[in-house]
């Protein structure tokens, strides 16, 4: 049989129907591209745009019955609950600990409730400071999507009323390769009027092997405690009666508290010097600088670096460079071969200058230097490296601001640099490693110490 050969005009729109076809199919193809590649540049732009996660504006007012109240439980709603914990190391654990009972009221649906931080590290003289006039809460808040309340909001200050409260205990869950391990205190419960009877947490909630001395929990298995089965199952450990009313509390569920949350982690020991830190990037990179102390330090790193009154605040480097107690740590090495010389230093802020120019076409000359280090002759070869820093004594900065202030703004300066180099093991460094790498997208290095040549590579 011979087929009949097809008219021109049929060809020619049967030539159409394909070209139609394969034009569609393309479009689709593409739009369908977009569409997986859209959330990815959305989420892109608004990572370094830096907005809110969540556009919800939160009143923390709206989540307590009123104004600070003589009791804290006169002001706590009934239906919501709620988290806290207190703090008592230097000021940089502190935020680290504080980062951490955020991360775990979000995912136990909690709101905390943050005391004010402790000048255990700065000068015991020093009055607390409440942590909202040094991270900005509503950001965070907003940023993270649960609001925050502060101590302060819910109980008055003066208070004289002593509230009872049942609370668990990880440090001595933790601390069981100690002979005696107790609760771990704060000068904030005093401070707070409050008498805990502690209830110590169950084995399972450390987060390493029983024979390893290490002091670690677990977020989930805390955050277990915070539900109600694991917490039935437990009620029934060690308890301790309060240390002034002498009553024994079960763990209070409307407001769980933990004795202290500086060592909590996922999954490794020492967790927010790892990438992948939960605490860090649901929190603790939300959790950004007030804008009024922001810009004291901002006036501070101005006036080291003698920028004119008109001109911008340029790019710079800073270093951060921990001595005092890490010389504990030098286990006999003497000093000047323990700790890294400032020509190691200066060859890890090469690094950084090059990796700015090559990567970011940023000529980067300014360096600030922050450092507990006291020897004078320290600081003349800082000066001879044409490096600078913030003199506090000649800025008056404690007579104006308060003796907290030298620690922020040198936490602050350090964040807001273009790249950074700091010093192994301080938490310090770790943080404004993070914020480096986070908020300005700059490089980082890390010195090592310990011994000479510890840094070379």
């Amino acid at each position: 049989m011979v087929r009949a050969k097809p008219s021109p005009a049929k060809d020619r729109m049967v030539s159409l129907r394909t070209i139609c076809a394969i034009l569609a199919g393309v479009s689709m193809l593409s739009f369908g591209t977009l569409l997986l590649k859209l959330p990815l540049r959305l989420s892109y732009r608004l990572y370094i745009q830096d907005l809110p996660a969540h556009p919800t504006v939160f009143n923390s007012q709206s989540y307590i019955q009123g104004p600070p109240t003589q009791s804290f439980r006169d002001n706590l709603r009934d239906d919501t609950k709620y988290i806290t914990s207190w703090t008592s190391a230097g000021w940089t654990n502190d935020v680290m600990t504080y980062g951490n009972l955020i991360y775990l009221a979000l995912i136990t649906e909690r709101i905390p409730i943050l005391p004010k931080f402790l000048s255990s590290h700065i000068d015991t003289s020093a009055a607390p400071f409440p942590f909202g006039e040094v991270i900005d809460v509503p950001r965070l808040s907003q940023a993270i999507g649960i609001p925050l309340l502060e101590w302060h909001e819910v109980k008055d200050s003066e208070s004289q009323v002593l509230d009872d409260l049942g609370c668990w205990s990880v440090w001595e869950t933790v601390q069981q390769h100690e002979q005696n391990p107790q609760p771990r205190g704060s000068p904030s419960l005093s401070r707070l009027k409050l008498d805990i009877s502690w209830t110590q947490t169950p084995d399972w909630v450390k987060l390493t092997a029983p024979d390893q001395r290490d002091s670690h929990a677990s977020f989930w298995s805390l955050a277990a405690l915070g539900f109600p089965e694991a917490r039935n199952n437990s009620l029934g450990l060690k308890n301790h009666p309060s240390p002034q009313h002498q009553v024994s509390l079960p763990p209070d569920d409307h407001l769980l508290c933990f004795d202290y949350l500086y060592y909590v982690s996922a999954y490794h020991t020492w967790e927010w010097e790892l990438d992948y830190s939960p605490a860090w990037r649901f929190v603790g990179q939300h959790m950004r600088w007030n804008t009024t102390i922001e810009r004291i330090a901002d006036e501070h790193a101005r006036r080291a670096m003698r920028v004119l009154v008109d001109e911008p605040t340029p790019p710079y480097i800073s270093i951060h460079v921990r001595h005092g107690d890490f010389g504990n740590q030098c286990r006999g090495v003497p000093l000047d071969q323990c700790f890294a010389s400032l020509s190691v230093i200066a060859r890890r802020v090469s690094e950084v200058q090059e990796e700015l120019w090559t990567q970011k076409g940023i000529e980067v000359t300014q360096v600030i230097m922050t450092s507990d280090e006291s020897a004078p002759e320290w600081w003349l070869e800082v000066r001879a490296l044409g490096w600078t820093w913030v003199d506090y004594a000649a800025e008056r900065t404690e007579e104006i601001y308060g003796k907290w202030h030298p620690v922020f703004i040198d936490a602050i300066i350090q964040s807001n640099a273009a790249g950074f180099v700091g010093t192994r093991g301080s938490t310090m460094s770790t943080l404004a490693s993070r914020r480096v790498q986070a908020w300005r997208g700059g490089p980082i290095r890390t010195v090592q110490w310990g011994r000479l040549g510890a840094d070379d590579h």
